[in-house]
């Protein structure tokens, strides 16, 4: 017969590996949020530039500033989402440590946990998932604001095609478009 203890350790483990996933998240959404906030102070920095008297004498400053303007809303909702995952996330974490407290402070003290470690632990597996959600949300959001600045590109690109070779302009455009 298996030694209780070990049983107990067993069970207070299984909350600690997904309490490890949820810790790996929150490191990249930590970093994500940090992304998004030196976007918004580039934009800023460059649409300074964009109203200046030599910044509205470029090339399709007009342009640029309106989607600069348009960018703004989108990466406030971004943060706003990173924001609630990682509030999700942390609450993962709160309660799948509370999981692995609950089991073995019952252990030790010789008394039924009931089934609260077990809810426990399904509302840390629940709230993992959320957050885990909100970041595929908040990835698909990056992604389409990364390709109207591609499109940019391309249409500044386009207006200086006296630099470059039509045909290559052509296959940028078309490699971006298949991305979508």
């Amino acid at each position: 017969m298996a030694d209780a203890n070990l049983q107990v350790l067993t069970a207070m483990i299984t909350p600690a590996v997904l309490i490890s996933g949820a810790g790996t998240l929150l490191m990249s959404t930590s970093s994500r949020l940090g992304r998004v906030t030196d976007r918004v102070r580039h934009l800023t920095a460059r649409f300074k530039v964009l109203v200046s008297d030599e910044g509205r004498a470029e090339a399709l400053a007009r342009d640029e500033k309106r989607l600069i303007v348009k960018q703004l809303p989108r990466l406030a909702r971004r943060s706003r989402i990173i924001v609630r995952a990682m509030t999700a996330l942390y609450l993962a974490v709160a309660l799948l440590v509370l999981t692995s407290i609950l089991i073995g402070g019952s252990a030790l003290l010789g008394a039924q946990a009931g089934p609260l470690p077990v809810i426990l632990a399904i509302a840390g597996a629940a709230s993992l998932a959320y957050g885990a959600l909100l970041l595929s949300f908040e990835t698909r959001l990056s992604a389409r604001t990364t390709r109207e600045e591609m499109q940019f590109l391309i249409t500044l690109g386009d207006h200086y095609a006296g630099l470059y070779d039509e045909a290559l302009m052509t296959s940028v455009l078309r490699g971006v478009e298949e991305s979508r």
